[in-house]
């Protein structure tokens, strides 16, 4: 709507709900909104309105000529009216193009960011398995030598047990000997 087409500014029954009047302000709905004046609220306007064109009689104002809506018939509305639709589809094309271009944008900058992380998580985690298999070959050959240490040690201390030595008796032998009476 045009503003030359608009009613002037002031209280109209409201649209959303017909027991109240909301104030017109000349291009939009305002938040305002009142109850229908009373009687005597109605019979006061009426008094000042009179009071008032009584002293604009006795000192006329100069008026402003009311602007000319020059209005429009059926077919220049409906004309009027597939345009604005033109314009706004047109209008909704673009923000929805606009839109569009933005989130590829975002998906573009943020993909190359996840696969940075997921390329360096994945390098963590070969190390940690890398590490992880080193340390266990390192237990197990550990294992192997001090188990063959171990059996070494005790091979010789079972050898030298049992093995005779100078005097023809064997270590075991010899501690026999020692320990039982004659």
């Amino acid at each position: 709507m045009r503003y030359a087409d608009a009613p002037a500014a002031g209280w109209y029954p409201d649209p959303e709900h017909s027991a109240r009047l909301r104030w017109w302000d000349g291009f939009d709905w305002s938040d305002i909104k009142r109850a229908p004046p009373s009687e005597a609220e109605l019979i006061a306007a009426e008094e000042n309105r009179e009071f008032f064109e009584n002293a604009q009689g006795a000192n006329p104002m100069p008026t402003q000529a009311a602007p000319t809506t020059g209005g429009y018939n059926r077919q220049e509305a409906q004309q009027l009216i597939a345009e604005v639709r033109d314009v706004a589809r047109q209008e909704v094309d673009r923000a929805a193009e606009e839109f569009s271009q933005r989130a590829t944008n975002a998906v573009r900058s943020v993909s190359p960011l996840i696969s940075d992380y997921t390329s360096q998580i994945a390098k963590w985690i070969r190390r940690a398995i890398i590490i992880a298999i080193v340390l266990l070959v390192a237990y197990f050959v550990f294992q192997v030598v001090a188990q063959a240490s171990f059996f070494t040690w005790l091979g010789d201390r079972v050898d030298n047990i049992t093995d005779p030595d100078e005097s023809g008796l064997s270590t075991f032998s010899s501690v026999l000997v020692a320990i039982t009476p004659a």
